[in-house]
């Protein structure tokens, strides 16, 4: 036996759970089906129909992106619900991914607008039932009756690391494949190598399923005929509002698919205020609740801004980069895919960064308002970058690329200073009955910023690329101004939480 066996036997607290693998391996291959689809969504929406595209309007098919991903996020929220009350987290996450894997075959095929509008409605509801109960699953491998007590929270948090690293690993390689084959072979063959991430994803998930079902067992507390009734009722009013909005666009002669984009949009801007409207009328709240529930509408509000500009980085700017940023290298044209590449490469260089920075800062460290005010401003920053990009190409010549590399770095500043403290907040801020609840939130701020850049984007029909995002930038600014301004207001109306 070797000194290293001979360790392991007797340290088994050094050892993460025999599950984690499966799951690492499960996300990092259905990420990377995620975002290499998205790399080249919108270039394949706008490509013309003599080189494979649907030859869709620019901010029709930045539109669509951004509808597509508020939709991803909204349908996060019954996902968790069918997993906690009704097939638990192993069953629904192996029912997302068989989705997921048949929306991208939808989209591999040379089917049209149908096949494509199927394949990332498809896509959208698996990620739904997929993404929010992984990360459940994970945390409860560590939670197993009989794993080693050093699965405790210091063991919890390296396997979280390990996994997120897992994402961005995904993320990064991903436009990188279907970059190239999408651009330089057909857009269906990068839509394929997507679909065989998903099944590569689900070939894991399904060799490791021994270890992964007791992390995954049925929910203690089924929902009741009842409740499955009025959710199902209320899924009945979702769709029919959507029906009629598209009804009502369709009679003022916008047409079918601009109907379906703004019924989505407003649907994923309605449920989260519903969302917050059940919550302060729930029985039971004291005052300190409800004014930690006030301070969160503002921070869900700071994030919506931030989201509604920074999806627009896989819409509109990879357009932009397609059509006025110098590509070549030696020669070569660089796929515009690539550049989605850069911003999980610096997540993944400086995620490790902050979070050191965070320990050592200790109680020094910014409160919580400060940090959302510098992601605010960054991403202020990195926009108008991005304005600078458009100044530099509007005499008809194309930008250097440094442009774009240096607006995603900064961007991903931002977003490091933002995201994680959301969601730690969001934990922080609930009441105890709203804890999942609230957490649910977190993901309908994402889709209701993406929703609303899918509207957003319109005014890059009449404003030049500089003018726009130089507006962009200003708003973002102007948002982080406020944050900063309101940040002993909201200390107050935290109540405690820093």
């Amino acid at each position: 036996m070797s000194v290293e066996e001979s360790t392991a036997r007797t340290t088994p607290r050094k050892r993460h759970p025999r599950g984690l693998p499966a799951l690492w391996g499960t996300e990092m291959w259905e990420r990377f089906s995620y975002y290499g689809m998205r790399a080249i969504l919108v270039l394949y929406l706008v490509a013309p129909s003599s080189r494979g595209g649907l030859g869709l309007p620019p901010t029709t098919a930045a539109g669509i992106f951004g509808v597509y991903g508020g939709l991803v996020n909204l349908l996060a929220v019954p996902g968790g619900w069918l997993a906690d009350r009704l097939w638990g987290a192993h069953r629904t996450v192996l029912g997302g991914g068989l989705v997921i894997a048949a929306g991208h075959c939808a989209l591999a095929l040379p089917l049209a607008a149908a096949g494509t509008y199927l394949g990332l409605l498809l896509i959208a509801v698996g990620t739904g039932l997929l993404k929010p109960n992984i990360s459940t699953m994970l945390g409860g491998l560590y939670d197993v009756p009989g794993a080693p007590a050093a699965h405790g929270t210091a063991r919890r948090d390296a396997g979280f690391s390990l996994f997120y690293l897992g994402i961005n690993i995904g993320a990064f390689a991903a436009p990188l494949v279907t970059g190239w084959l999408g651009e330089r072979v057909d857009w269906h063959a990068g839509f394929g190598a997507a679909a065989v991430g998903m099944l590569l994803g689900l070939t894991v998930y399904l060799r490791g399923s021994r270890q992964l079902r007791p992390a995954g067992p049925p929910p203690r507390t089924r929902a009741t005929t009842h409740q499955l009734q009025r959710a199902a009722a209320w899924a009945g009013c979702a769709v029919g509002a959507v029906a009629a909005v598209v009804a009502v666009v369709v009679a003022a002669g916008l047409g079918a698919l601009a109907g379906v984009l703004y019924a989505l949009s407003a649907l994923t801007l309605v449920v989260p205020a519903l969302y917050f409207v059940a919550m302060f009328r729930a029985p039971g709240l004291d005052a300190v609740d409800r004014s930690r529930l006030r301070a969160y509408i503002w921070i869900f509000l700071a994030a919506t801004v931030f989201w509604m500009i920074a999806e627009q980085g896989g819409s509109l700017i990879s357009l932009f980069a397609q059509r006025h940023i110098d590509r070549a290298l030696f020669g070569w044209q660089i796929p515009t895919g690539w550049f989605q590449s850069a911003g999980p490469l610096y997540g993944m260089l400086l995620a490790g960064v902050f979070a050191a920075l965070w320990l050592r800062l200790g109680h020094r460290q910014p409160s919580t308002a400060a940090k959302f005010a510098l992601g605010l401003a960054g991403l202020g920053v990195a926009t108008l970058l991005m304005a600078g990009a458009g100044l530099a190409a509007s005499d008809g010549r194309r930008a250097s690329p440094l442009w774009l590399l240096a607006a995603f770095l900064v961007q991903v500043l931002a977003e490091l200073c933002l995201s994680p403290t959301g969601l730690s907040v969001t934990t922080r801020l609930a009441p105890h009955r709203f804890a999942g609840q609230i957490m649910s939130l977190w993901f309908l701020s994402v889709a209701a910023g993406s929703a609303l850049s899918a509207q957003v984007v319109r005014l890059s029909d009449i404003l030049p690329y500089d003018v726009y995002f130089a507006v962009l930038g200003a708003a973002a600014l102007l948002c982080a101004a406020a944050v900063a301004l309101a940040r002993s207001s909201l200390r107050r109306l935290m109540r405690g939480v820093s």
